[in-house]
């Protein structure tokens, strides 16, 4: 059996050109040295597997080249690597810093490369201080670390710090293609992708995964062979999620995520995966954010199509869900439980039953429901010119009732002012017209054949009236209840009859009348029941509002009132 190199050692990058994803600082490392400006101490701090180590090897080479060595010239006996990790002891830096006294015997440049400098003791720390402040001109040190605040300040000022990022998605994606190629093997540009995606920005990792995976599939890396390979949820999985959720499909939502568990993933990767893929749908939605969307180009064209499906407010909400049960996992103790109630509650955000309000309806939703018949909501319509045709309950010569018939008649104007009655639009006149059209305009004629019409008494009717007008103290609405409070109703058969002193009043419970009719009617169990209001300006005489109102009725009660305060000179 051949030996067998694994892939980040047989493609380690051998040229600054070569190294994936830190143009910034092999650049800036080609200058320093093309214009004699490089420093004595560097230190290379970042991530594991994004190119520090092989960076400082390839500046370690370049810096003792002069154009007349061979290909395979390395300078070996010029480059020194010293794990610090298992090198972290005062003698070990005092073996190097006598080392550092003689001179290279090949080359310019003796070059020390210290990885994981970060392990090395506080004593050791402070005996390489002085040394790697004046180093001899022959000498270069190179420190690479992925935990740059564990070294102490007084090292981290006398070195060029470089800053090593992690490596995007697109670049590892790239590399891995070219690697590919290389070695003959057809992948899909989705499988690719996912290693790299994988690979978290490590380099490193992402050469290692492709060989893992490559074993597995031979010559052909698909995107299904790298998903069972790597146990990662594929994008298929969130997107049958996603339009099961859509089409308020709650039963085979549950039976996926079951199958999802079975094969061995846990709850929280994927309410977690579902809120990132709500994310790049919501990114989706709009030209300028499309960019962060970092998937392949099949994949791309999924999303694109599936985020026209999903409204906007939905994924806002969806995203909201899943974040909060993504919070709430490790502290609950049913976490089954936990994601498959909030699938549920994904699933209900676009439900109609969950948008209709039974408040906008004067008999309750169920009623229709139970009846096969679609109910009429109470809504204000956004036009103020004309008034929708209402339905109508008719009847043929035969007393049948005919269903759903609506008026022919065109529409007419509500409110038509000549030129010379226009009102402004703060007068009290336009105001009431305004309130008088949008009560108009939320009246519903209803066919109460087959409603209950059963009989009560006057008691009856008065207690339900006081407890209606106890629930709106309870809730808070004062103002309501005292309007209902000012005068007794009257009862003429199935008519309720109440009198007020102004126009304004009235209007008032005009507005207001469609919860307090839906709460007598499902009291009393009479769908008969009508509201018959009128103004009697005659009352408004019973109350005092002003001073003067108020003395003139104290002196109606007591002419001597008058004679007291003529006596002593009161004002009022």
């Amino acid at each position: 059996m051949e030996h067998f190199v694994v892939s980040a050692r047989k493609y380690r990058p051998q040229t600054f050109k070569d190294v994936v994803g830190q143009q910034a600082i092999t650049n800036t490392l080609l200058n320093a040295i093309e214009n004699n400006h490089l420093a004595q101490a560097l230190l290379f701090t970042g991530p594991r597997g994004v190119g520090k180590t092989t960076c400082a090897r390839i500046l370690a080479k370049m810096i003792n080249s002069d154009g007349s060595e061979t290909d395979d010239e390395d300078f070996a006996f010029n480059i020194f690597e010293l794990d610090a990790a298992s090198n972290n002891s005062v003698d070990d830096i005092r073996s190097l810093t006598d080392q550092v006294r003689i001179p290279p015997q090949v080359g310019k440049y003796k070059v020390y490369i210290i990885d994981e400098v970060h392990m090395l003791s506080q004593a050791a720390f402070n005996a390489f201080l002085k040394t790697l402040e004046e180093p001899p001109k022959h000498c270069i040190f190179i420190l690479a670390t992925t935990e740059k605040h564990k070294i102490i300040p007084t090292i981290l000022s006398r070195c060029q710090i470089f800053d090593f990022k992690r490596i995007t998605v697109k670049d590892a994606k790239e590399y891995l293609k070219y690697i590919a190629k290389e070695q003959g093997i057809n992948a899909e540009d989705d499988a690719l992708h996912i290693i790299a995606q994988k690979a978290d920005g490590a380099m490193r990792d992402a050469l290692s995964i492709f060989d893992r995976v490559v074993s597995f599939s031979g010559k052909e890396l698909t995107r299904q062979a790298v998903t069972e390979n790597l146990n990662v949820l594929d994008y298929e999985t969130y997107f049958n999620s996603t339009n099961l959720i859509l089409d308020n499909k709650i039963p085979e939502l549950l039976i996926q995520f079951n199958h999802t568990l079975s094969k061995g993933f846990d709850g929280h990767h994927f309410i977690a995966g579902l809120a990132s893929h709500f994310r790049d749908l919501l990114v989706c939605q709009n030209e300028q954010t499309i960019e962060l969307l970092e998937v392949g180009d099949d994949t791309k064209a999924k999303y694109l199509e599936q985020s026209r499906k999903a409204p906007h407010e939905f994924l806002i909400k969806g995203i909201e869900l899943a974040n909060d049960c993504d919070l709430k996992y490790k502290s609950s103790k049913n976490q089954r439980l936990l994601v498959e109630l909030c699938l549920m509650q994904l699933a209900s955000i676009t439900f109609d039953g969950e948008k209709k309000n039974s408040k906008h309806y004067i008999i309750p939703p169920s009623y229709f429901k139970a009846k096969g018949i679609t109910p009429i909501p109470v809504s204000i319509p956004k036009s103020k010119e004309t008034l929708v045709p209402q339905a109508k309950t008719v009847k043929d010569d035969n007393q049948n009732v005919i269903d759903n018939p609506i008026t022919a008649e065109p529409p007419k104007p509500v409110l038509e002012l000549k030129k010379d009655q226009r009102t402004s639009g703060l007068s009290l006149k336009s105001i009431r017209a305004k309130k008088e059209h949008q009560i108009k305009q939320m009246e519903v004629v209803i066919d109460v054949d087959d409603l209950p019409t059963e009989e009560f008494t006057e008691e009856q009717f008065h207690d339900a009236w006081n407890a209606y007008i106890a629930q709106l103290h309870k809730k808070g609405e004062k103002i309501m209840a005292s309007i209902l409070e000012m005068g007794k109703p009257g009862l003429n058969g199935t008519d309720i009859q109440l009198e007020f002193p102004n126009d304004t009043l009235r209007v008032e419970l005009e507005r207001a009348q469609y919860p307090l009719m839906e709460f007598l009617r499902k009291t009393l169990q009479n769908f008969n029941l009508k509201l018959d209001i009128s103004v009697n300006e005659e009352i408004s005489k019973k109350y005092a509002f002003t001073t003067q109102e108020k003395y003139e009725k104290l002196k109606e009660k007591n002419p001597s009132i008058e004679v007291l305060r003529k006596t002593f000179g009161l004002d009022i």
